[in-house]
């Protein structure tokens, strides 16, 4: 049976479309079969970060009605062996996600992957509460400011008390925090909530930290997950994380300023 992993957060623009993407495929690249589910009908971005737009002819509003199959739908990527893509559709009406009809497609996707990686829309509508309702576990995307990690703190709140496993009187989702657009520089000035204050808030397990760079935006701009950007700092971040959800031990980096040399603080950069 496939592990059910929902990217979540309470405020939009955080980087959750970016975060599931480079998680998706980081998992595929380490060997796991791996599904991808953009849960944002109507607003469909998953396709796009995934360089797939064009290949689209069915969604999965389409599996959930009956009008195509699973296997009509599911997109397979052309770059990493074992990964696909189950986009949104961009026209129909959020209340297509219905409770049953995600419960029939996360149960056939189960049968053929390792891991079902769920796109959740922001905040708490239905498109998200369906995202959240199935999953074994989650992982909340936050910015380190504090609007954005209250709202992640309520979505931790939704996560305890309605998922199927808060109905059925189970342990909690287990949550692992990803905090993106981190900028040590800033924090430094006080601009910016530290790793230490976001995890005092939210207090769960850190699973990586994402540090502001111009590759994620050059990657979503190429179509391409920005973990296969094996040079840059947010690629090899992504990667860390990765490593750490799948069990290995790795330190985090990235979450300090860098010095610069004497050439650098002469000439600001």
């Amino acid at each position: 049976m496939a592990r059910i992993v929902v990217i979540t957060s309470g405020k939009g623009g955080v980087g959750k479309t970016t975060t599931s993407a480079a998680v998706a495929t980081g998992l595929a690249l380490e060997g796991h079969k791996t599904a991808v589910v953009d849960f944002d009908v109507g607003l469909r971005n998953l396709d796009l970060i995934m360089g797939c737009e064009r290949r689209v002819v069915y969604d999965f509003v389409n599996v959930i009605n009956g009008d195509a199959s699973l296997r009509q739908a599911l997109i397979k990527d052309k770059r990493t062996e074992g990964l696909y893509i189950l986009p949104a559709s961009q026209t129909r009406d959020k209340e297509a996600l219905t409770q049953e009809g995600v419960e029939q497609v996360l149960q056939e996707l189960s049968k053929d992957f390792d891991y079902i990686i769920c796109d959740s829309p922001a905040g708490i509508e239905r498109g998200a509460l369906m995202a959240s309702y199935f999953a074994d576990e989650a992982i909340v995307v936050t910015n380190p400011e504090v609007s954005s990690v209250r709202d992640s703190d309520r979505m931790l709140g939704i996560l305890a008390s309605k998922t199927r496993r808060a109905e059925q009187g189970e342990d909690p989702i287990p949550a692992h925090l990803l905090i993106t657009r981190y900028a040590p520089e800033r924090v430094d000035k006080g601009e910016m909530l530290s790793v230490e204050d976001v995890q005092e808030i939210l207090s769960i397990q850190m699973l990586g930290v994402i540090p502001e760079s111009q590759a994620v935006l050059n990657a979503s701009n190429a179509g391409m997950p920005v973990v296969l950007d094996d040079e840059s700092d947010a690629g090899q971040a992504y990667r860390d994380a990765v490593a750490r959800f799948l069990g290995e031990d790795r330190p985090h980096r990235f979450l300090t300023a860098q010095k610069k040399g004497i050439f650098g603080r002469l000439f600001k950069g």
